[in-house]
C-alpha cells in the first residue's frame, strides 16, 4: 500500500508541475498576445518571460496557433464563469453590477500581481480555420450569456436592444484595463461605482429626448482615391488585426496591384497609422463641429455620437478600432493613444459643461467619457445587427446604452 501510496503522490505532484507550468506559459503568452497581438506572439518571447527554452514551449504546446487558442479559450471560459455567477442574483441590475464588480475585483488582483491578464479577443477572427469557428462559437456563447442579464425579451426590439446592451457592456470591461492604469488601487472602488452609475442611469437626465442633428463631415479629398484606399483598409485590419491583414488583402480588396499600395504608403504601419489618424480626425471633426451648432450640451453631445454611429454602420465608415495598435512600435501607439486620450477629455469636458448647464446628469465626466470610447470603437462589430433594422432605429437603440442607462426601455416607443 505505501508503494501505491509512493506512486499516486509523485503523479499528482507531476500533475500539479505541469499544470503549474502550462499556466505560466498560458499566462506569458496572453501578455505577449496583448501586447503585440496572436500572429505577432513567437515561441521564442514566451520562452523568454517564463524562463525556459523554446523547446520546453513546445513540449506543452505544439504549434504556436495552439498556444494561442488555448488563451483564447481560457478567456472565453473565464467570462462564462463571471456571467454564470452574475446570473445567480434575481434582477438585470444586480446582474450587471455583480458582472462588473467580478471585472474589477479581477483587474485589482492583477494590479496587485495576484493574478494575471486575460488575452484580449481581438484577433480571434484572424485565426485560422477549424480553431476560428470553434472559438467563434464560444464567443457567441459568451454574447448570447451576456444579454441573457436583462432575462428572456418579449418582443423582437426588445431582443435587439439587449443585445446593444450586452455589446456594450462586454465591449466597457474590454476597455476598462486601458484606462484603469490613470487610477490608485484605493481608487478602483469609486472607479466601480461611477460606471454603474452610468451603466444604471445614463448620461442624460431622466426628461431628455433623443433627438440628433446629424453633423456634415464630408469634404473633398486631398488625393484622389486614398479615401477609398483607407476604407478598405481600415474595415479589413478592423476584422482581421493589423497583422492577419497583410498588404495583398487589403490590395485584393480593391483589385489593385500591391504597387498601388506603395503608391499611397510607403510602409504597412504607415498605412495603420494613417487609417488610425482617420478615425480620429473624423471624431475630432464630429466634436468640434458639434461645438459649434446651437442647443445645448445634451443635444451636442447626442448630435456626435448619432453621426459616429452612423458612419460605423454605413458603407462610408468605420472608424479605425483601438486593437490593431497592438502591431505598431511602442512610439507610434503611445502617440495614437495620447491621442484619443485627448478625444475622450474632449468628451469630458462636453459633459462637464452639460452637468453645470443641467443638460447632462451629475456624473464622473472623465469615467463617463472612457465609456463612450469603448461604445463609439465598438460599434463597428454591430454592422450586422444594425442592418437589420432602419439606420436611425438601430443607431437610436445603441446609443441608448450609455445615453440613457443599461435597462431603460424610453428608446423602445421611437
Amino acid at each position: 500500500m505505501a508503494a501505491v501510496g509512493t506512486v499516486q503522490s509523485e503523479t499528482t505532484g507531476s500533475t500539479v508541475r505541469f499544470r503549474a507550468k502550462r499556466d505560466a506559459i498560458l499566462a506569458a503568452a496572453a501578455q505577449a498576445i496583448n501586447e503585440q497581438s496572436a500572429k505577432g506572439m513567437t515561441f521564442a518571447d514566451v520562452a523568454r518571460r517564463v524562463g525556459l527554452n523554446t523547446t520546453s514551449v513546445t513540449y506543452y504546446f505544439k504549434r504556436k496557433e495552439d498556444l494561442a487558442a488555448a488563451c483564447f479559450e481560457y478567456t472565453l471560459e473565464q467570462l462564462q464563469i463571471m456571467l454564470a455567477e452574475a446570473m445567480t442574483l434575481p434582477t438585470p441590475q444586480q446582474r450587471v453590477a455583480r458582472y462588473l464588480a467580478l471585472n474589477m475585483d479581477r483587474l485589482a488582483r492583477i494590479q496587485r500581481g495576484e493574478a494575471t491578464s486575460f488575452a484580449v479577443l481581438s484577433d480571434l477572427r484572424a485565426m485560422e480555420e477549424p480553431v476560428r469557428g470553434r472559438l467563434m462559437a464560444g464567443w457567441r456563447d459568451v454574447f448570447r450569456r451576456t444579454r441573457a442579464l436583462w432575462g428572456p425579451a418579449d418582443t423582437r426590439a426588445e431582443t435587439d436592444l439587449n443585445g446593444a446592451r450586452a455589446h456594450v457592456l462586454l465591449e466597457n470591461t474590454f476597455w476598462l484595463p486601458v484606462w484603469l492604469i490613470r487610477y490608485d488601487l484605493d481608487q478602483f472602488e469609486r472607479v466601480e461605482e461611477r460606471l454603474m452609475a452610468v451603466f444604471a442611469n445614463g448620461i442624460a437626465p431622466r426628461n431628455a429626448v433623443w433627438a440628433p442633428a446629424r453633423i456634415d463631415l464630408d469634404h473633398d479629398e486631398a488625393e484622389p482615391g486614398r479615401e477609398a484606399f483607407l476604407l478598405a483598409a481600415t474595415r479589413l485590419i478592423n476584422e482581421l488585426g493589423y497583422r492577419g491583414a497583410s498588404v495583398q488583402k487589403i490590395a485584393s480588396q480593391l483589385n489593385v496591384t500591391k504597387g498601388s499600395f506603395y503608391h499611397h504608403l510607403d510602409a504597412k504601419d504607415d498605412l495603420v497609422i494613417a487609417c488610425y489618424k482617420r478615425s480620429l480626425d473624423t471624431i475630432a471633426d464630429a466634436q468640434r463641429l458639434a461645438g459649434l451648432e446651437p442647443g445645448s450640451y445634451w443635444q451636442q453631445l447626442s448630435s456626435v455620437l448619432s453621426t459616429l454611429l452612423d458612419i460605423q454602420f454605413s458603407e462610408r465608415g468605420p472608424l479605425m478600432r483601438t486593437t490593431a495598435l497592438s502591431g505598431l512600435p511602442r512610439s507610434v501607439r503611445s502617440a495614437m493613444v495620447n491621442r484619443s486620450n485627448r478625444i475622450a477629455r474632449r468628451y469630458a469636458g462636453m459633459m462637464s459643461d452639460g452637468i453645470a448647464e443641467g443638460s447632462v446628469r451629475p456624473i464622473d465626466p472623465l469615467i463617463a467619457s472612457q465609456a463612450l470610447m469603448a461604445l463609439q470603437n465598438a460599434a463597428f462589430d454591430m454592422r450586422k445587427w444594425a442592418s437589420t433594422m432602419p439606420r436611425d432605429r438601430a443607431i437610436a437603440y445603441y446609443a441608448s446604452t450609455l445615453c440613457f442607462g443599461l435597462f431603460d426601455d424610453r428608446i423602445l416607443a421611437l
